[in-house]
């Protein structure tokens, strides 16, 4: 098995295989047609694996890959990937900055060079980071305007402390970049895994959507990781519960065509 860091012991119920034989039913189940496959981890070949199941997966409609972004030849890593069987599923590229030691890793002029390849290839940089990490986000995408970028689990707020601030702070700024989405993902494993409840997600929901409104908010399940805390079926219907004073044209903004729109499918 491939080693994972971030399965720590507290995740020790999904150190096992997932596939699209696990997500086909949750996904019919839940009314969902189709979803886009994000990176796990840093390594080429398992984008490579990713986009085969694409080839061969009809619902999965996108794949948010790893290459690595200081490489100098990322332009042509990326090409690659492009060229491979179901290549013309790559919408993306990702990378765990928020488990770099530097929290202006971003910032780096070879880290930049490298997300300027993935938007010069017509990709979306998704932007996998905490609250430590959201002013250096915020510096590149100004620097870089015509790249999109997304941010993934609404940057991980501190909710199972139910602080909202410096968060808050950090992530309202984003509303005047209109190159940037976010999604809403990630929460229950945020939270108190010993007692939350909807409830205490409401507030960085509502925060988010300030930030955003739903034409930049997208919905994700965080699947299989969500399954620690939650089932698919509940963190969609979460998800409906937390923005259902939206009106209907919003509503599918939020749940489709915000992420159709952004990543291109």
């Amino acid at each position: 098995m491939a080693d994972y860091p971030w399965l720590t012991d507290e995740l020790a119920a999904i150190r096992r295989p997932f596939g699209p034989d696990d997500l086909e039913p949750l996904l019919a189940a839940a009314g969902v047609d189709s979803t886009i496959l994000v990176q796990t981890r840093p390594d080429f070949e398992e984008t490579v694996e990713f986009l085969g199941i694409a080839e061969r997966t009809p619902f999965v409609r996108g794949v948010v890959g790893w290459v690595d972004l200081t490489s100098v030849g990322v332009a042509d890593d990326i090409a690659d990937l492009s060229s491979r069987p179901g290549g013309a599923a790559l919408v993306g590229i990702r990378h765990q900055a928020h488990d770099e030691p530097d929290p202006d890793w971003l910032q780096r002029d070879d880290v930049i060079r490298g997300i300027e390849a993935v938007g010069a290839a017509g990709l979306v940089y998704d932007l996998l980071v905490r609250p430590r990490e959201l002013p250096a986000a915020m510096r590149l995408a100004r620097r870089l305007p015509d790249v999109r970028f997304v941010i993934d689990h609404i940057a991980k707020p501190p909710i199972a402390r139910r602080e909202l601030e410096p968060w808050t702070g950090l992530m309202a700024p984003f509303a005047e970049l209109s190159n940037v989405a976010c999604k809403l993902s990630g929460m229950v494993t945020e939270a108190d895994w010993t007692g939350w409840t909807v409830d205490d997600l409401r507030p960085y929901v509502g925060a988010a959507l300030a930030a955003f409104g739903p034409e930049r908010l997208m919905f994700g399940s965080d699947w299989p990781v969500c399954t620690e805390r939650a089932t698919y079926a509940e963190v969609l219907g979460i998800a409906q519960e937390l923005t259902d004073d939206l009106g209907p044209a919003e509503r599918r903004q939020l749940f489709e065509t915000t992420a159709t729109r952004v990543y291109d499918l």
